[in-house]
């Protein structure tokens, strides 16, 4: 692209954003949407009380500032980029809402949703706007943080977490529209947002708990490039190519500029996962065997006397294949998330992976430990990232082996349904035990049909504790 045509990218996406109306999207656009926003919201509800939370939530009500927006499930208002933050954060707890960015069929690491529903919802409260507009603010938040992230692609070569980098432009864009930016103001509010990028890798490879910390500093970072820009201050201009500009230096360049406009305002991307499971996506295909091996054998742990699972290439150079010593660290529940041992001896003992078996005392299980000393992790040429195979073998001889191309949940690939997406939300309901069985059914149906909602404040009530 020559400067003129970057520019007109940009000048298009922002359009795309401010004019983007409900009437633009499909059904099938808008079910996504909305499977997405029950999926999170549950998640934020089963993550409320994850380690390191209630700590974050005191340090916030102590700053104290404007009543604008509600601390989910905990109550208290405050600013709306700090409860945005938060919100975000106890979503990410068991790493369990949805993940994915799906552009043209390609799916990329990273997890939108956690930051782009928590924006809208806590800058939809402040301006007490209607279901349509919070569908529609969020659709183009997500469809243009899609888009630049598939601008580059991503693999965790990159030294850069991008749910530290491109979900702030998502958040810019619900927060800007939300507050009805101009154009200009919208283009100086993704120019500022450009100052508010960060996060690494490191938070993973080293377990710790600010994992979690990017996907909300986003939300924060969106919402007050977007006062800022309303304010009336300036950012930089030329914000994705620019000499210092995001595509220079937080990838390795723009390698596919055409996706950033083509289709745009007729296609919404997002994210494309619903995870079955509270843990790293990359885990979930192993978990899917490990389940099918369970469901379809008896046998006792002493039985085993080896389990080789079999992961890709880059699966043995993830962050999961690191070796699983629940006793090093402050917190566990970060290093099971993150172990394909951990998950695989899991699922075989337990015949299930629920957010209760990522708690501390589950963790430190013996009986999980004997069969996480029997996990092997070997390649298993010419697969990706999402396919596994397991074999067990049993002390008598005998072998279960179980194959999976593709963990459940991917939109593309192994879909699942809306009933299931339901259940899941059942599942951290009931593992939270915050929100009573009436208003999580009430919170329910009025996700379930968004769009008739005339101010989406109905929902914050039902999503603090009484």
């Amino acid at each position: 692209m020559n400067n003129g045509k970057e520019n007109n990218a940009l000048d298009k996406l922002v359009a795309n954003v401010l004019k983007t109306r409900f009437e633009n999207f499909d059904s099938q656009t808008l079910e996504h949407a909305k499977d997405r926003i029950i999926d999170t919201v549950g998640c934020l509800v089963g993550g409320a009380k994850a380690p390191g939370n209630i700590e974050f939530i005191n340090l916030a009500r102590n700053w104290g500032g404007k009543g604008e927006a509600t601390l989910f499930v905990h109550g208290g208002k405050v600013p709306a980029q700090n409860a945005a933050m938060i919100n975000s954060i106890m979503s990410r707890s068991f790493d369990f809402e949805p993940v994915g960015p799906t552009v043209e069929g390609v799916n990329m690491p990273g997890h939108v949703s956690g930051t782009t529903v928590m924006t809208a919802l806590a800058m939809g409260e402040l301006k007490r706007i209607s279901g349509k507009e919070l569908l529609s603010a969020l659709l183009a938040g997500e469809d243009i943080t899609s888009r630049i992230l598939a601008g580059s692609g991503f693999d965790f070569t990159q030294k850069w977490d991008n749910i530290g980098t491109v979900n702030a432009f998502g958040a810019t864009a619900i927060a800007g529209r939300i507050l009805g930016l101009d154009d200009n103001q919208m283009r100086n509010a993704f120019g500022i947002v450009l100052n508010q990028l960060g996060s690494t890798f490191q938070h993973i490879q080293d377990r710790a708990l600010a994992f979690k910390l990017p996907q909300g500093l986003a939300a924060k970072g969106g919402i007050f490039s977007a006062e800022l820009a309303q304010a009336g201050w300036t950012g930089p201009k030329d914000v994705l190519f620019g000499k210092y500009g995001y595509y220079s230096v937080y990838t390795g360049g723009c390698t596919n500029p055409d996706v950033l406009i083509r289709d745009l305002g007729s296609k919404y991307y997002s994210d494309g996962i619903i995870k079955p499971y509270p843990c790293c996506r990359v885990t979930h295909a192993a978990i899917d065997c490990a389940l099918a091996i369970a469901h379809k054998h008896t046998f006792e742990p002493p039985d085993i006397q080896e389990i080789n699972l079999y992961v890709s290439r880059d699966g043995l150079d993830h962050f999961c294949a690191q070796p699983f010593e629940p006793e090093i660290g402050d917190f566990p529940q970060v290093k099971a998330i993150w172990s394909y041992k951990y998950t695989v001896a899991n699922a075989l003992l337990k015949k299930s992976v629920r957010p209760e078996h990522f708690l501390e005392q589950a963790i430190k299980d013996r009986q999980i430990s004997g069969i996480i000393s029997k996990v092997r992790l070997l390649e298993l040429p010419g697969a990706d990232l999402h396919t596994a195979k397991i074999k067990v073998i049993m002390k008598d001889g005998k072998e279960a082996v179980e194959f999976i191309n593709c963990g459940k949940g991917d939109y593309l690939r192994n879909p699942i349904s809306r009933a299931d997406v339901k259940a899941k939300f059942w599942v951290n309901i009931e593992f939270a035990q915050t929100i009573n069985r009436r208003n999580a059914e009430r919170l329910l149906n009025l996700l379930e049909n968004l769009e008739n909602l005339e101010s989406i404040n109905l929902l914050v009530e039902l999503l603090t504790v009484q």
